[in-house]
Protein backbone atom coordinates (compact mmCIF):
# COMPACT_ATOMS: atom_id res chain seq x y z
CA UNK A 1 0.00 0.00 0.00
CA UNK A 2 1.58 3.39 -0.94
CA UNK A 3 1.06 6.22 1.40
CA UNK A 4 -0.53 9.80 -0.13
CA UNK A 5 0.14 12.80 1.95
CA UNK A 6 -2.76 15.20 -0.19
CA UNK A 7 -2.55 18.82 0.83
CA UNK A 8 -5.91 19.86 -0.11
CA UNK A 9 -8.18 22.38 1.52
CA UNK A 10 -11.53 21.73 -0.33
CA UNK A 11 -12.73 18.88 1.81
CA UNK A 12 -15.35 17.35 -0.56
CA UNK A 13 -12.36 16.82 -3.35
CA UNK A 14 -10.26 14.93 -0.40
CA UNK A 15 -13.12 13.38 0.68
CA UNK A 16 -13.44 11.77 -3.02
CA UNK A 17 -9.71 11.37 -4.27
CA UNK A 18 -9.07 9.61 -0.31
CA UNK A 19 -12.59 7.32 -1.52
CA UNK A 20 -11.36 6.51 -5.00
CA UNK A 21 -7.84 6.01 -4.34
CA UNK A 22 -8.27 3.86 -0.95
CA UNK A 23 -9.78 0.87 -3.53
CA UNK A 24 -6.70 0.85 -5.38
CA UNK A 25 -4.50 0.63 -2.41
CA UNK A 26 -3.45 3.89 -1.67
CA UNK A 27 -3.34 5.38 1.93
CA UNK A 28 -4.34 9.05 1.95
CA UNK A 29 -3.47 11.23 4.80
CA UNK A 30 -5.26 14.81 4.30
CA UNK A 31 -3.53 18.55 4.82
CA UNK A 32 -6.00 21.63 4.85
CA UNK A 33 -3.59 23.70 5.28
CA UNK A 34 -0.51 25.23 3.29
CA UNK A 35 1.75 25.98 6.23
CA UNK A 36 1.09 22.45 8.18
CA UNK A 37 2.16 20.39 5.10
CA UNK A 38 6.21 20.93 6.31
CA UNK A 39 5.52 19.84 9.57
CA UNK A 40 3.19 16.93 8.83
CA UNK A 41 5.58 15.03 5.79
CA UNK A 42 8.29 15.15 8.73
CA UNK A 43 5.82 13.23 11.09
CA UNK A 44 4.83 10.81 8.93
CA UNK A 45 6.85 10.91 5.54
CA UNK A 46 4.50 9.24 2.76
CA UNK A 47 5.51 8.06 -0.61
CA UNK A 48 4.14 10.81 -3.13
CA UNK A 49 2.84 14.11 -2.28
CA UNK A 50 -0.50 15.68 -4.58
CA UNK A 51 -0.58 19.48 -3.74
CA UNK A 52 -3.19 21.98 -4.39
CA UNK A 53 -1.71 25.21 -5.19
CA UNK A 54 -4.46 27.54 -3.54
CA UNK A 55 -3.97 26.99 0.11
CA UNK A 56 -4.93 28.75 3.12
CA UNK A 57 -1.80 29.17 5.32
CA UNK A 58 0.81 28.84 2.97
CA UNK A 59 0.80 29.38 -1.19
CA UNK A 60 1.23 25.65 -3.02
CA UNK A 61 4.50 26.75 -4.72
CA UNK A 62 6.35 27.90 -1.26
CA UNK A 63 4.96 24.59 0.16
CA UNK A 64 6.54 22.20 -2.97
CA UNK A 65 9.70 24.20 -2.59
CA UNK A 66 10.06 23.31 1.33
CA UNK A 67 9.34 20.28 0.72
CA UNK A 68 11.60 19.96 -2.43
CA UNK A 69 14.77 20.96 0.08
CA UNK A 70 13.66 17.70 2.40
CA UNK A 71 12.97 15.01 -0.16
CA UNK A 72 13.44 13.23 -3.41
CA UNK A 73 9.80 11.56 -3.87
CA UNK A 74 7.36 12.59 -6.04
CA UNK A 75 5.29 15.61 -5.85
CA UNK A 76 2.62 16.28 -8.13
CA UNK A 77 0.70 19.53 -8.20
CA UNK A 78 -3.14 19.77 -8.79
CA UNK A 79 -4.16 23.16 -9.91
CA UNK A 80 -7.12 25.31 -11.83
CA UNK A 81 -5.04 27.76 -13.57
CA UNK A 82 -3.78 27.05 -16.87
CA UNK A 83 -0.95 29.50 -17.66
CA UNK A 84 1.87 27.93 -19.26
CA UNK A 85 4.13 30.43 -17.30
CA UNK A 86 2.90 28.54 -14.12
CA UNK A 87 3.69 25.16 -15.33
CA UNK A 88 6.99 26.24 -16.10
CA UNK A 89 7.13 27.82 -12.11
CA UNK A 90 5.85 24.58 -10.97
CA UNK A 91 8.29 22.62 -12.57
CA UNK A 92 11.27 24.79 -11.30
CA UNK A 93 10.38 24.90 -7.60
CA UNK A 94 10.66 21.11 -7.82
CA UNK A 95 7.38 19.41 -8.99
CA UNK A 96 7.51 16.34 -10.79
CA UNK A 97 4.51 16.67 -12.64
CA UNK A 98 1.05 18.37 -12.43
CA UNK A 99 -3.19 17.61 -13.01
CA UNK A 100 -5.72 20.35 -14.07
CA UNK A 101 -8.63 20.60 -12.25
CA UNK A 102 -11.40 19.70 -11.92
CA UNK A 103 -9.66 16.49 -11.35
CA UNK A 104 -10.94 13.32 -12.85
CA UNK A 105 -9.66 10.75 -10.32
CA UNK A 106 -8.89 7.53 -13.59
CA UNK A 107 -6.60 10.59 -14.71
CA UNK A 108 -4.97 11.28 -11.27
CA UNK A 109 -4.38 7.54 -10.38
CA UNK A 110 -2.37 6.98 -13.87
CA UNK A 111 -0.01 9.82 -12.76
CA UNK A 112 0.54 8.52 -9.12
CA UNK A 113 1.14 5.01 -10.70
CA UNK A 114 3.82 6.56 -13.82
CA UNK A 115 5.49 8.51 -10.81
CA UNK A 116 6.06 6.09 -8.61
CA UNK A 117 6.84 3.90 -11.23
CA UNK A 118 9.27 6.15 -12.38
CA UNK A 119 10.89 6.75 -8.82
CA UNK A 120 11.29 2.81 -8.56
CA UNK A 121 13.68 2.70 -11.23
CA UNK A 122 15.82 5.34 -10.02
CA UNK A 123 15.81 3.75 -6.94
CA UNK A 124 17.04 0.61 -8.62
CA UNK A 125 19.58 2.47 -10.86
CA UNK A 126 20.95 3.98 -7.48
CA UNK A 127 21.26 0.55 -5.92
CA UNK A 128 24.45 -1.35 -6.86
CA UNK A 129 24.20 -5.02 -4.72
CA UNK A 130 27.19 -7.66 -4.45
CA UNK A 131 26.11 -10.62 -2.45
CA UNK A 132 26.09 -8.73 1.44
CA UNK A 133 27.61 -5.52 -0.11
CA UNK A 134 24.80 -2.92 -1.05
CA UNK A 135 25.69 0.29 -2.06
CA UNK A 136 23.45 3.21 -2.16
CA UNK A 137 24.58 6.19 -4.33
CA UNK A 138 21.70 8.28 -3.58
CA UNK A 139 22.57 8.80 -0.20
CA UNK A 140 26.31 7.32 -0.21
CA UNK A 141 25.41 4.17 2.53
CA UNK A 142 27.15 1.52 2.43
CA UNK A 143 25.76 -1.55 4.19
CA UNK A 144 28.06 -4.84 5.09
CA UNK A 145 25.78 -8.00 6.08
CA UNK A 146 23.12 -6.08 7.41
CA UNK A 147 25.10 -3.68 9.16
CA UNK A 148 26.11 0.13 8.16
CA UNK A 149 29.13 0.06 7.00
CA UNK A 150 31.36 3.56 7.91
CA UNK A 151 33.91 4.30 5.07
CA UNK A 152 35.82 8.26 4.46
CA UNK A 153 35.22 10.01 1.82
CA UNK A 154 38.43 8.26 -0.12
CA UNK A 155 37.30 4.78 0.50
CA UNK A 156 33.86 5.03 -0.60
CA UNK A 157 34.61 6.75 -3.90
CA UNK A 158 37.07 3.52 -4.20
CA UNK A 159 34.50 1.25 -3.74
CA UNK A 160 32.24 2.50 -5.90
CA UNK A 161 34.65 3.35 -8.72
CA UNK A 162 35.59 -0.55 -7.90
CA UNK A 163 31.99 -1.99 -8.02
CA UNK A 164 30.99 0.09 -11.08
CA UNK A 165 33.53 -1.83 -13.32
CA UNK A 166 32.99 -4.91 -11.24
CA UNK A 167 34.75 -7.73 -13.26
CA UNK A 168 37.12 -5.05 -14.93
CA UNK A 169 40.61 -4.92 -13.82
CA UNK A 170 41.10 -0.79 -13.21
CA UNK A 171 44.79 0.38 -13.24
CA UNK A 172 46.62 2.75 -10.30
CA UNK A 173 46.26 5.43 -13.29
CA UNK A 174 42.43 4.49 -14.46
CA UNK A 175 41.24 4.72 -10.27
CA UNK A 176 43.39 8.06 -9.32
CA UNK A 177 41.88 9.91 -13.59
CA UNK A 178 38.25 8.47 -12.25
CA UNK A 179 38.85 9.50 -8.47
CA UNK A 180 40.50 12.81 -8.69
CA UNK A 181 40.85 13.13 -12.45
CA UNK A 182 44.97 13.43 -12.35
CA UNK A 183 47.32 10.40 -13.24
CA UNK A 184 49.34 8.43 -11.59
CA UNK A 185 52.97 9.68 -11.06
CA UNK A 186 54.83 6.41 -10.22
CA UNK A 187 55.12 7.37 -6.39
CA UNK A 188 51.49 7.98 -5.42
CA UNK A 189 50.78 5.00 -2.65
CA UNK A 190 46.96 6.21 -1.55
CA UNK A 191 45.41 3.94 -3.43
CA UNK A 192 47.45 0.94 -2.23
CA UNK A 193 46.74 2.38 1.27
CA UNK A 194 42.84 2.78 0.48
CA UNK A 195 42.70 -0.91 -0.90
CA UNK A 196 44.28 -2.24 2.17
CA UNK A 197 41.85 -0.25 4.78
CA UNK A 198 38.86 -1.76 2.67
CA UNK A 199 40.42 -5.25 2.47
CA UNK A 200 40.18 -4.86 6.41
CA UNK A 201 36.73 -3.50 6.85
CA UNK A 202 35.48 -6.16 4.52
CA UNK A 203 37.24 -9.09 6.10
CA UNK A 204 39.02 -9.76 2.90
CA UNK A 205 42.20 -10.84 3.77
CA UNK A 206 43.10 -13.46 1.11
CA UNK A 207 42.22 -10.44 -1.27
CA UNK A 208 39.21 -12.38 -3.14
CA UNK A 209 36.61 -9.46 -3.20
CA UNK A 210 39.48 -7.07 -4.62
CA UNK A 211 42.12 -9.05 -6.36
CA UNK A 212 45.41 -7.62 -7.04
CA UNK A 213 46.47 -8.45 -10.91
CA UNK A 214 49.62 -7.98 -10.32
CA UNK A 215 51.26 -5.43 -13.05
CA UNK A 216 47.51 -4.35 -13.93
CA UNK A 217 45.78 -3.13 -11.22
CA UNK A 218 42.93 -4.04 -9.08
CA UNK A 219 39.55 -6.24 -9.58
CA UNK A 220 36.63 -6.08 -7.78
CA UNK A 221 35.34 -9.60 -8.04
CA UNK A 222 31.58 -9.63 -8.37
CA UNK A 223 30.80 -12.93 -7.10
CA UNK A 224 33.01 -12.96 -3.86
CA UNK A 225 30.81 -10.58 -1.67
CA UNK A 226 28.18 -13.81 -0.66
Amino acid sequence: MYRVMLVEDDARLADLVMEYLAGYEFKVDVVSRGDEAVARFKAAPPDIVVLDLMLPGLDGMLVCRQLRDLTKIPILIMTAREDSYDEVSLLEQGADDFINKPVQPRVLLARLRALLRRTQTKQASDMLTFGALSIATSDRTVTWRGEPCVLSNTEYKLLLVLAESAGTVLSRDALLKKMRGIEFDGLDRSIDNSISKLRRKFDDADSEKIKTVWGEGYLFSPSAWA
